[in-house]
């Protein structure tokens, strides 16, 4: 089945066509985790985005700024896509193939390593280790890090998943609005658990806020003097800092200038302030580059 046949919106469709390709034969050793890892990151995505992984794969490439980030996913995609739709086509073998036919056969069969290079490399900073019977796609660092006891215990079950930190607010609606509109979180009004909260989300990070008592202190530096209420490591933290500059935020801490070499050994952070005078430290992390 060529790309052009391919179901233009479902890509459940589209990956258990693959699953089943897969299934018959005839793929290098790895294909299948390439399919689980580009399964599992594209799960993650909202469906919008998908949407357009779907379009790019059938030519479109007029895609929004948005789509910029996932691109090399779309690509990989794509990839496995071609790779799938030659593995098929070699299957069929006509009772009189003429010399165009296997001229064209040839090319497909050398052109497939091509392909299989990309196999089982890490894909937006994700990789895949073995997890009880299946796969889980982890951050490429996590993976890495052979001599960690996570690692030592991957075919376990993973009892704790994600964490979320809690911020005690005099108005748990304008501090919502404020993560909405300046530092672009998405909130869930969540008024029907035993404790009434709003959940913000963005990108990998959670956090809840939920209504404090008329006195009560806001900020760690109130509370026990600490700087910081809230640690994100950021992959670039100078876009996520001129993206906040733009909408408004209060920087309290720029990024050193790197050209100053007094400045070299310090980490890369950048510190902003919420409406509620809560501190945010954005940093770049040895440990996350």
């Amino acid at each position: 089945m060529a790309i052009s046949d391919y179901p233009k919106h479902d890509i459940n469709e589209l990956f258990s066509r693959f699953e089943k390709i897969i299934s018959e034969g005839g793929t290098a050793d790895n294909a299948h985790d390439e399919l689980i890892l580009i399964n599992r990151l594209f799960s993650a995505l909202p469906a919008e985005a998908v949407e357009y992984g779907m379009r790019f794969l059938h030519g479109t490439t007029d895609l929004p700024s948005s789509c910029d980030d996932l691109m090399p996913l779309f690509i990989r995609f794509r990839n496995l896509a071609e790779y799938m739709d030659k593995i098929e086509s070699l299957k069929v073998i006509p009772d009189s193939p003429d010399t165009d036919f296997i001229m064209k056969r040839q090319k497909d069969i050398e052109s497939l390593e091509t392909h299989e290079k990309m196999f089982g490399m890490n894909l937006l900073g994700y990789t895949l280790k073995p997890v009880g019977d299946g796969k889980e796609a982890v951050p490429e660092e996590e993976a890495a890090d052979s001599g960690s006891s996570e690692a030592k215990d991957a075919g376990s079950l993973h009892l704790m998943n994600a964490s979320a930190i809690v911020f005690a607010c005099k108005d748990i609606f304008a501090t919502s609005l404020f993560y909405e509109t300046r530092l672009g979180f998405k909130a869930v009004h969540l008024s029907d658990e035993s404790m009434e909260h709003i959940r913000l989300t963005r990108d990998n990070i959670v956090i809840i806020l939920t209504p404090a008592s008329k006195d009560s202190p806001l900020t760690m530096r109130e509370l026990y003097g600490i700087d910081y209420d809230l640690y994100i490591y950021a992959s670039e933290p100078f876009l996520l800092q001129n993206e906040l500059k733009s909408a408004g935020v209060d920087i309290i801490e720029s990024l050193p200038d790197p050209s100053d070499e007094s400045l070299k050994s310090r980490n890369r952070q950048f510190v902003f302030e919420d409406n509620d005078k809560r501190r945010i430290c954005v940093s770049q992390s040895t440990e996350i580059v």
